[in-house]
C-alpha cells in the first residue's frame, strides 16, 4: 500500500485514541481494539476501518499497542487471543506502554521468533499532543524495525528519539522520564499547597512560579487544573503507582537507591486510597490539602 499502512491499534484510551486519529489523518487504515466498545464505535464513525485487528491480522502492516501495562501488552500479543501468531512475517509490533526493559527484551525475542519486527517505543506528551500527532517517542529496535515503523512514527510523533538498536533502551529512557514527571507533579502539589498555608492563592502561585527558576513543564501543565478545580483526567492518578512502581523495580534490580521516587509514589498511592485514582493526577494535591485542613479551589468549605 506504499506509504499508507493498515494498522491495528490496541488501546483507545486517552493516548491511544489520539494516536489513532493521527494515523487516520495521515491516510492510514486503522482497525481499533479496546474493551470499551463505545471507543471502537466512535473511531469507526470518524473513519476507522471496520473489523477488529484480529479479523484482518494477516493484512496488517503494523500493530500499535497503547495499553496500560506489561500484562496487557503480553496479553495482546501472546495471550489466549494473542494476535502475534497470526501476523504476516515482516509485520511491525510497536509497543508504547511503560514497561520494564527486561520485559521489552522478552517481547522482542518472542516476536522475532515469529519473524516480526519489534519496536520498543514508549510515548510521552499527553492526550492533546497524541491527538495532534505531536508525541515524543523514545524508540529502540533494529534498523529494520525503524524502517517498518517509519510511516507510523511520522503520523504520531513530532520527535522520535532513536535510542539504539538494542530493545529495552527506549523503556529505560521512559523510566528516567517518569521519575522526573511523577516527582514534578507531586512536588508541584506540595509547593502549591504549602504556599496556601502561607496565604498564597493558587492562582497567584501560577502567575509567579512559571516565571521563576522553580518551574517545570508538569507544574505549568497540571497547576491550572488545581486552580480551576477541574480534575477531569488527562493522565490519571492511577498511572503513577504503576509507572513509579516499575521505576522502583528497575532500581531494585540495579541496586540503586531512589528515595525521592519512593516518596512521590506514596503520595500517589495515598491519593488513590482517598478515592481519587481516576481523577487527573493533579489530584495528588488533595493529599496535602486533607493533611493540612486546606480547601482547594472548587471544593466546598
Amino acid at each position: 500500500m506504499g506509504d499508507h499502512k493498515t494498522v491495528g491499534l490496541f488501546g483507545l484510551g486517552a493516548m491511544g485514541y489520539g494516536m489513532a486519529q493521527s494515523l487516520l489523518r495521515a491516510g492510514h487504515a486503522v482497525h481499533g481494539a479496546d474493551l470499551n466498545t463505545d471507543a471502537v464505535a466512535r473511531l469507526q464513525s470518524e473513519g476507522g476501518a471496520d473489523g477488529t485487528p484480529h479479523t484482518v491480522a494477516a493484512q496488517l502492516d503494523a500493530v500499535v499497542i497503547v495499553v496500560l501495562n506489561a500484562t496487557q501488552t503480553e496479553d495482546v500479543l501472546f495471550g489466549e487471543h494473542g494476535i502475534a501468531p497470526f501476523l504476516r512475517k515482516g509485520a511491525l509490533v510497536m509497543s508504547c506502554a511503560t514497561v520494564a526493559p527486561d520485559f521489552a527484551r522478552d517481547m522482542a525475542a518472542r516476536c522475532e521468533a515469529l519473524d516480526l519486527h519489534y519496536l520498543d517505543a514508549p510515548i510521552s506528551g499527553g492526550m492533546a499532543r497524541a491527538a495532534a500527532g505531536d508525541l515524543a517517542i523514545m524508540a529502540s529496535g533494529t534498523p529494520e524495525a525503524f524502517t517498518a515503523a517509519d510511516a507510523v512514527l511520522k503520523a504520531t510523533a513530532s520527535t522520535v528519539h532513536h535510542m539504539g538498536d538494542a530493545v529495552g533502551a527506549g523503556s529505560a529512557m521512559k523510566a528516567v522520564n517518569q521519575i522526573l514527571a511523577g516527582v514534578h507533579i507531586a512536588t508541584m502539589a506540595e509547593a502549591m499547597t504549602f504556599g496556601m498555608t502561607q496565604g498564597i492563592d493558587p492562582a497567584r502561585f501560577m502567575e509567579v512560579i512559571p516565571q521563576c527558576a522553580g518551574t517545570s513543564f508538569m507544574l505549568e501543565n497540571r497547576g491550572p487544573h488545581i486552580v480551576d478545580g477541574d480534575y477531569t483526567p488527562t493522565s490519571s492518578v492511577n498511572i503513577w503507582p504503576k509507572d513509579l512502581g516499575i521505576v522502583l523495580d528497575i532500581a531494585k534490580g540495579a541496586r540503586f537507591p531512589a528515595p525521592i521516587t519512593g516518596i512521590a509514589l506514596q503520595q500517589f498511592v495515598a491519593a488513590a486510597g482517598m478515592g481519587h485514582g481516576h481523577e487527573d493526577d493533579a489530584a495528588v494535591a488533595k493529599v496535602y490539602a486533607r493533611a493540612s485542613g486546606l480547601t482547594l479551589p472548587g471544593e466546598e468549605t
